[in-house]
């Protein structure tokens, strides 16, 4: 057919209409609601769907899950559940040996539903591409990317005739929102497009390199990277997980830093690009590529060594900021409220947190409610070790919240105020 051609969405209608039940019902809805690829289908377990959420949760994006294709993967799984034990964790199974359906299958199962309804000619790949058109109807090229898999410059590339609407020059290059990355480089620490992205953002290098790059290059004892052209020092962050990649190889390996995770062979630049891109997509970062992330001003490094202090120490004050860089009080914190607003570091009075290593000040009321509504009271270092902060700053905590009618002193003591009552009666 007419590449990229709008479906007859009317027929279409009519088709699923009486297309109810069975596998080819899933199927074409899976392609034409959903937007899954013919491999995606193939490979959709059931630890993928999250009826609660209300999405497919795939390896490199989030698709809303649509009412009628919830509906009839909750009927299916229902009816699954009657089945002995064990059971194929994957959503399309053949009838007769209940396995994973052949890819070939699912193209023919497709194809003839599409000719009984009319549609003879249009492939499973069809409706996929026409359910990436009728989201360009309603949302701009970014959201697309990010809920589809493709990149805005391939979105536009394929598909700006069909959606004149959406046609736009590209936007220029979007700021590094360094609150998502520093989650995503978290999230993606063990992988391989988490280590390409590692390398890139607190390194400087540049793709060539990072695949190129071999355990020879790597002085953990000096703590550098020794590249063709210049030397470049490791980060700690950087130097973590390279030491933890090399004592995950055997010894008989390839030597490339980048193997790719079932064949071991040296990563190329196409599939680090494929890597790195569905990462930053699942980080809400589609915007971005690998190229995006190179830095390399001193700033980075300072933040790093910022951050290593708080992790070694539990937390950091203005005073060992401005002791470890040689920064005056203004330039200290102007610099910690910055990690601050980016979520890289959480503030709690005089004192830095690293972020889940603390509850968060906004949280502290709801948390020691909680607590005492359960414990019936609490001394102060009761509630410190519940908030994960010094006895000090626990002080100033209660204080506020005594002050204010929330808590109830008696002695070393705090209680909720109708707890108090009932005691004094």
């Amino acid at each position: 057919m007419e590449k990229n051609r709008r479906l007859d969405e009317a027929a279409l209608r009519r088709l699923l209409e009486r297309e109810q039940t069975g596998p080819e019902a899933l199927v074409l809805r899976l392609a034409w609601l959903e937007g899954l690829t013919r491999e995606e289908i193939a490979g959709l377990t059931w630890d993928q769907v999250s009826f609660l959420d209300g999405r497919l949760e795939l390896p490199d994006r989030m698709v809303p899950l649509e009412g009628e294709v919830r509906a009839l993967l909750w009927k299916l799984q229902e009816a699954r559940e009657e089945w002995e034990e064990p059971r194929d964790p994957h959503v399309l199974l053949s009838a007769r040996e209940r396995r994973p359906m052949r890819l070939e299958s699912i193209s023919r199962l497709a194809r003839q539903a599409l000719d009984r309804g009319g549609l003879r000619g249009v492939r499973l790949l069809d409706l996929r591409y026409d359910w990436i058109i009728r989201c360009l109807d309603r949302m701009d090229w970014p959201e697309a990317a990010r809920i589809s898999g493709v990149e805005v410059a391939t979105l536009q590339l394929r598909f700006s005739a069909s959606a004149p609407a959406r046609k736009a020059p590209k936007a220029p290059a979007a700021p590094v929102d360094e609150f998502k990355l520093w989650k995503l480089l978290q999230a993606e620490r063990n992988t391989a497009a988490g280590l390409a992205m590692w390398l890139s953002w607190q390194m400087g290098l540049q793709a060539q390199e990072i695949t190129a790059l071999t355990w020879k290059d790597v002085d953990f004892q000096e703590g550098v990277l020794r590249l063709p052209d210049r030397e470049a020092s490791m980060t700690s962050a950087v130097r973590r997980l390279l030491e933890e990649e090399y004592r995950r190889r055997a010894p008989s390996e390839d030597p490339h830093v980048l193997l790719t995770e079932r064949s071991r062979r040296p990563m190329d630049l196409p599939r680090l690009s494929r890597l790195t891109r569905a990462a930053l997509i699942r980080g809400g970062l589609e915007r971005l590529t690998l190229r995006d992330l190179k830095r390399d001003d001193a700033r980075d490094l300072e933040d790093e060594r910022i951050l290593q202090r708080a992790l070694e120490e539990g937390f950091v004050s203005r005073g060992d900021v401005s002791e470890l860089l040689g920064f005056s009080k203004t330039a200290t914190y102007a610099r910690l409220r910055r990690l601050t607003e980016h979520g890289r570091l959480v503030r709690v009075g005089a004192k830095y947190y690293l972020p889940g290593t603390v509850v968060p000040p906004e949280r502290h009321r709801e948390t020691i409610v909680s607590y005492l509504a359960q414990a019936g009271f609490a001394y102060r270092q009761d509630i410190a070790d519940l908030l994960h902060i010094q006895p000090k700053q626990c002080t100033l905590v209660l204080r506020r919240l005594v002050e204010e009618g929330t808590l109830v002193q008696i002695g070393q003591k705090y209680f909720l105020p109708q707890q108090e009552e009932r005691k004094v009666e």
